[in-house]
């Protein structure tokens, strides 16, 4: 067997896949249905101070290659967190990264803080497509500026690793990059859904409640595969690939671009077993290919 084991900040990953936040719950919701030791680790849905409830339904609706989604990251709250998924979460046999939520950069500071004191989380992985309400409501995510300030407040607050997960939505996602790298950034995630719409044309309306909802899933591996390969040769920090991964293949295809490791998310609501069999699939394709170790590969795109 390769070695399939992976570096993403320090934190070492017995294998390149995650399972990405929003995708798995906080780990009881696919406890029984997956080994969590077949992962490199799990991602949990985001958390915010205050408990969030989310957009009405729908919610979710399949669209050809993917699927749409608009959640609206409801959530428990950070009380709501650490009483009823910490206990859970601190018995899980892979690293566990919390996914932070906020709308303004106190928020995501005071749950960062929270969460860095708590054992058996490994990272902080911050959503920065959040609104920022003391701003007229831009998303962090938008603008170099915001997502440095974000990033270097939350830094400041926690121990932990601070991972940050980007939007596709930008004219630049090299300068957004380097903000945040510069703000103390230890990896990148890239990246968030894009936004789309679905129409149900006998009702002439949106499929979804909310009207725009986020795209992922197959249909967006070509676009974030780009914005992988365009991070990893700006910025020296590690790199997360994001969208549309089912197969080992996939993954690996992210990993040449540049990627120190990848998150699923789509392909696991299909089936919640895929996080093992693409790791299986990896394996596989090392093997055959005299390949020892999976690290061998990241960046060697020509």
């Amino acid at each position: 067997m390769a070695d399939l084991t992976t570096t993403v900040a320090g934190l070492e990953l017995r294998n390149p896949i995650m399972l990405a936040s929003g995708c798995a719950g906080y780990g009881q919701e696919l406890d029984g249905l997956l080994s969590f030791s077949d992962l490199g680790g799990l991602v949990t849905k985001g958390v915010s101070r205050d408990v969030w409830d989310g957009n009405p339904p729908p919610r979710v609706a399949e669209t050809p290659c993917g699927m749409m989604n608009a959640i609206g990251l409801q959530n428990t709250g950070l009380e709501g967190f650490m009483a009823h998924k910490v206990p859970f979460l601190q018995g899980m046999d892979c690293p566990v990264i919390v996914n932070v939520i906020g709308r303004s950069i106190e928020e995501y500071a005071e749950v960062a803080g929270a969460v860095g004191a708590v054992d058996g989380v490994a990272a902080l992985e911050l959503n920065i497509s959040c609104p920022n309400v003391k701003e007229g409501g831009i998303q962090f995510g938008t603008q170099p500026a915001a997502a440095a300030a974000v990033t270097r407040a939350v830094v400041d607050t926690s121990p932990l690793p601070v991972w940050v997960k980007l939007s596709p939505m930008v004219s630049d996602i090299v300068a957004m990059a380097k903000a945040v790298t510069d703000a103390g950034a230890s990896a990148l995630t890239v990246s968030n859904t894009i936004p789309a719409l679905a129409v149900d044309l006998d009702r002439r309306r949106p499929l979804l409640g909310n009207g725009i909802g986020g795209l992922s899933g197959p249909a967006i591996k070509p676009v974030v595969l780009r914005l992988v390969w365009e991070c990893a040769r700006a910025v020296p920090i590690p790199i997360i690939g994001c969208g549309g991964v089912a197969s080992g293949r996939d993954a690996l295809e992210y990993m040449v671009a540049g990627a120190s490791a990848v998150q699923m998310g789509t392909a696991s609501l299909v089936e919640p077993g895929a996080g093992p069999r693409v790791a299986a699939e990896i394996d596989d394709y090392l093997d055959s290919n005299g390949i020892a170790t999976v690290h061998e590969l990241i960046g060697t795109l020509g």
